[in-house]
C-alpha cells in the first residue's frame, strides 16, 4: 500500500496531518508551540517486522531521554510498512507499553496511538469519533510525561473535556472537510 512513497514523502504526509488535523482543528491543544518550535521530531521507522520497530522505539525513546525538552519535546514514530491492520497494532502497543517498563520509564513517557483505521472500544469503524485518532500512517506518538502535566497547568479549559470536544469537532465536520483533512481515508486502494 505505501511502498510507493519514500521516507521524505510519508514525513510530509505526517506533517501535514499533523499541522492540518492536530493543530488545525485543535485536537492537541499543546501541539502548536512545541511545532513552531521545531521541538517535533518525526522519525519514519521503514521496518517490516515487530523487532525493527521496537529498536525503533528504544533508540527514539533513548533519543528523548538524553534530550533536553527545549531541544526535542516529542517524538512521532511513523511505522508505514507495518501494522496496517489494527488489531495487529492494537496488540503492538501492549508490547511498546512493556518496553517503558522494562527501561523504567513509567511515569516519565507515555506513547500515544493514531492509525488510519483507528477505532475506540465499543464505537463502529465507521462512527466519525474514530477520526480524532487516525493518521495517514501507523503512528506512535512517544510523549514526555512531565510536558502533559505542564500543559495541562497552563490549558485555560478542564482537561477531561478535550476527548469530547475533539469529538464534538471531528462530528461536525462537512464531508467535504473530512476528505480535504483526511484524503487517505477516501484513497481507492492499490492493486
Amino acid at each position: 500500500m505505501t511502498t510507493q512513497w519514500s521516507a521524505l514523502d510519508i514525513e510530509q504526509q505526517t506533517t501535514e496531518w499533523l499541522e492540518k488535523v492536530v493543530i488545525g482543528l485543535n485536537l492537541c491543544p499543546f501541539a502548536a508551540k512545541p511545532q513552531r518550535n521545531k521541538q517535533i521530531k518525526i522519525e519514519v521507522c521503514e521496518g517490516t517486522d515487530d523487532q525493527t520497530v521496537m529498536d525503533c522505539l528504544l533508540a527514539e525513546l533513548s533519543l528523548l531521554d538524553s534530550s533536553e525538552v527545549a531541544d526535542l519535546e516529542t517524538t512521532l514514530v511513523v511505522t508505514p510498512h507495518l501494522f496496517q491492520d489494527f488489531d495487529d497494532y492494537n496488540q503492538f502497543l501492549d508490547v511498546a507499553d512493556m518496553l517503558i517498563d522494562q527501561f523504567g520509564w513509567r511515569g516519565i513517557y507515555q506513547i500515544a496511538s493514531f492509525h488510519p483505521d483507528y477505532c475506540f472500544a465499543d464505537v463502529e469503524p465507521e462512527d466519525d469519533s474514530n477520526l480524532t485518532n487516525r493518521s495517514p500512517f501507523p503512528v506512535f506518538h512517544l510523549i514526555r510525561e512531565a510536558s502533559i502535566e505542564k500543559a495541562f497547568k497552563y490549558y485555560g479549559g478542564n482537561a477531561e473535556d478535550i476527548p469530547q470536544i475533539n469529538i464534538d469537532r471531528v462530528c461536525g465536520l462537512s464531508d467535504s472537510e473530512k476528505k480535504a483533512l483526511f484524503p487517505y481515508l477516501f484513497r481507492a486502494p492499490s492493486v
